[in-house]
This record gives structure tokens, C-alpha cells and sequence, in this order.
């Protein structure tokens, strides 16, 4: 049988031709671009895998321990999922792939105790073969 995303695969690939290059998503996660944190989400209700954009869990997740007390990277990742969660599910009409959100975070740098807004999305999409994945980033990241 046919899928959707055969068919779509096949009619890009007719028209454009062979793709160049393929980066995939468990190429950028092995590389570090993407943080799979799939784990943790599922507890907090995800099904799908999650995975972090360096840049986001750099802003809203990462911690380092000479940054004072108070603060741990696993508590900070809770933040991050179950603010997604709660965007994700206020929605009653989906009309993209996006949904916009923010975490109230401290920056992870020295001297820092004033929380600031981080604003992220999570992003819906295809994953490696075609199922659903979900990516958080930076609002201004794609």
C-alpha cells in the first residue's frame, strides 16, 4: 500500500530531482542540534518523541551548577514540557504547526536571580519516517 507520504516523496523527487543532501533528524540529534528529551515528555504526557533545539534548551533548560543554587536542569526541562503541554492543549484550533509559548526562567550566567520570559514554540512535523515528532525552539527559530 501506497502512503501519503510515498506518493508526496515521489512527485517531489520527480519534479525536483534527488535531493543533494539529507540531513535527518537522528543525524541532528546525534550531533547535539537536538536535544531528545522524548524521555522526560513522556511522563509529563507526551506521545510523541520531543527533542530541544540546542539553542532553546541553551536559554530555558541548561544550568551550570557555579550559577548558584536553586536551579537544576532536570526541573528547568519540566518547565519547558509541561508549559508546552498546557499551550498545546489551550488550543482549540490548530491552524499551523506552531504553537507559541513562553517559561519564565533565570538566565543561566553568573550573578543572574531575575527571571526573564523565554519565548519558545513547539513545532509539529514529519519525523525521519513520516510519523510525528515535536520540536521545542526559540520563537524566532525554524
Amino acid at each position: 500500500m501506497t502512503t501519503t507520504n510515498d506518493t508526496t516523496a515521489a512527485w517531489l523527487t520527480e519534479f525536483f530531482g534527488e535531493p543533494i543532501h539529507v540531513y535527518t533528524r537522528a543525524q541532528a540529534i546525534a550531533d547535539r542540534v537536538l536535544i531528545d528529551v522524548t524521555e522526560t515528555a513522556r511522563e509529563a504526557g507526551f506521545r510523541y518523541p520531543v527533542a530541544v533545539t540546542f539553542n532553546a534548551h541553551a536559554a530555558a533548560v541548561a544550568w551550570d551548577e557555579a550559577n548558584g543554587p536553586g536551579q537544576d536542569e532536570s526541573g528547568r526541562l519540566w518547565d519547558v514540557l509541561w508549559m508546552a503541554r498546557l499551550a498545546a492543549r489551550a488550543l482549540h484550533d490548530l491552524s499551523g504547526d506552531r504553537v507559541a509559548y513562553g517559561v519564565w526562567a533565570v538566565p543561566n550566567r553568573p550573578g543572574a536571580d531575575e527571571v526573564e520570559m523565554v519565548a519558545l514554540s513547539l513545532l509539529a512535523s514529519p519525523g525521519d519516517d513520516g510519523t510525528p515528532v515535536l520540536t521545542i525552539c526559540l520563537r524566532d527559530e525554524d
